[in-house]
């Protein structure tokens, strides 16, 4: 069997049943990918255009258009920056805890899914690490069960465990390595 010839489903179905949950490890990540992409595109500000208006409104002290700014914005530093102009009239201590418990709030909705995302990163190879013990067990057992009933065992007998052995490697590393890329990316974003 040549594998540049085979289709698709015939290589994946080649892997042994450890194909599946290799399968699904790439359906949740890209999903995950996709969704953290979008949410980071829908909220994504220019920062600096941003702060400056902020600013410019509170050195005037036009709280109300500031915080119409904040409210007009869908990205978390608009919202943790509402949250100290709600309490400008406060004292400094009382206007910094706001920040930080808006931010308490923000963080986690930031970083939602990328310990699900890390977790397929590591599992992906380890599936492809027991799609390889598997198929090396296939291998001998047809080892045990050829030199029990005293037939020869011939490569084409291994090659079949062989096969699954190396192809569910292959795609547990094909799913780990850009779920992984897109892990750092994200959590640099």
């Amino acid at each position: 069997m040549d594998l540049y010839k085979m289709g698709l489903w015939q290589v994946f179905l080649a892997g042994g049943p450890v194909m599946w949950p290799i399968l699904l490890c790439s359906i949740f990540a890209f999903a995950l990918v996709l969704e953290k992409f979008m949410y980071l595109r829908r909220i994504n500000t220019d920062t600096r255009k941003f702060l400056s208006s902020i600013l410019e409104r509170m050195k005037h002290h036009e709280t109300k258009e500031a915080l119409q700014i904040c409210e007009s914005s869908k990205s978390p530093i608009a919202n943790i920056l509402k949250a100290g102009i709600l309490k400008y009239d406060r004292t400094r201590s009382q206007i910094k805890e706001s920040i930080e418990d808006a931010s308490l709030y923000e963080i986690p909705r930031l970083e939602k899914n990328l310990s699900t995302l890390a977790t397929l990163a590591h599992i992906s190879p380890l599936l492809g690490l027991l799609g390889t013990v598997t198929g090396m067990v296939r291998c001998f057992q047809i080892i045990q069960a050829k030199s029990t009933s005293f037939h020869p065992i011939s490569p084409g007998d291994l090659a079949g465990g062989i096969w699954e052995a190396l192809l569910t490697t292959v795609a547990g590393l094909v799913v780990a390595i850009p779920t992984f890329v897109a892990y750092n990316y994200l959590v640099t974003a």
